[in-house]
């Protein structure tokens, strides 16, 4: 997911799209640690989209109180 992306969502979609990712994250979390994880690569690409969105959050956050 890129930035612009997320920047052009509306507030309630980001936030239903944060809750949605940090369900995955923890799911592929209890994956890894049963040995059941097939894409380890998948956790990285997660915790860095959550990052995005938080990101993207706080700018607008920022830019909304101005």
């Amino acid at each position: 997911m890129k930035a612009k992306d997320i920047r052009n969502m509306p507030a309630e979609a980001r936030v239903q799209e944060m809750n949605e990712l940090l369900q995955e994250q923890f799911n592929l979390r209890m994956q890894k640690a049963t040995g059941q994880l097939a894409n380890s690569s998948r956790l990285g690409k997660l915790r860095r989209d959550i990052a995005r969105i938080c990101t993207v959050m706080n700018e607008k956050g920022v830019a909304g109180h101005e």
